[in-house]
């Protein structure tokens, strides 16, 4: 325990809540992914397909590790699972936020052409997910990260005035 702690940086026990709900993420992820595509199969192949899908996941997102490691400026290693976690949690919040706010706006699929349901769905989900991403990462301690982030990809969107103000 004591070299998983050295090499992501833990100083305290309470930062290995980080690794932990980044491991039962990941495990939940490759189950849907498994019983999504063996549904109708039995429960072994379900959870054998999972335990491949999530090995794969663990050595991509390790490798994504390395590779934001010296591109990304954070203090500890764990704050870039803390950093991966705010990306997931806001990805599914904005869908949840979305699709109330299409119904809301009387947008259904019904009404309207579906490649143009579809481009309003992918505006309406983006502007939430830039509001909610900031959000999120001031409820899980990464507010300067995610505001940096954010002023950035503005920047390259050509919103510059917005960000000199």
């Amino acid at each position: 325990m004591e070299k998983f702690k050295t090499h992501w940086d833990i100083q305290h026990n309470w930062q290995l809540i980080f690794p932990f709900f980044g491991v039962v993420v990941l495990l939940y992820s490759s189950f849907k992914l498994a019983f999504l595509l063996l549904k109708d199969q039995p429960t072994l192949f379900v959870v054998l397909l999972t335990f491949l899908f999530f090995t794969i996941l663990l050595k991509f997102v390790l490798f994504l590790f390395k590779r934001l490691e010296n591109k990304w400026k954070l203090t500890y290693k764990w704050e870039m699972i803390r950093v991966f976690l705010v990306f997931a949690i806001t990805g599914t919040a904005s869908v949840f936020v979305g699709k109330p706010i299409i119904k809301l706006l009387g947008i259904t699929k019904e009404n309207l052409n579906p490649a143009l349901y579809w481009i309003l769905y992918i505006i309406i989900g983006f502007i939430f997910y830039q509001i909610l991403l900031v959000c999120i990462g001031w409820l899980l301690g990464q507010f300067r990260f995610f505001w940096n982030f954010e002023k950035k990809m503005l920047r390259r969107m050509g919103f510059n005035k917005l960000m000199d103000s």
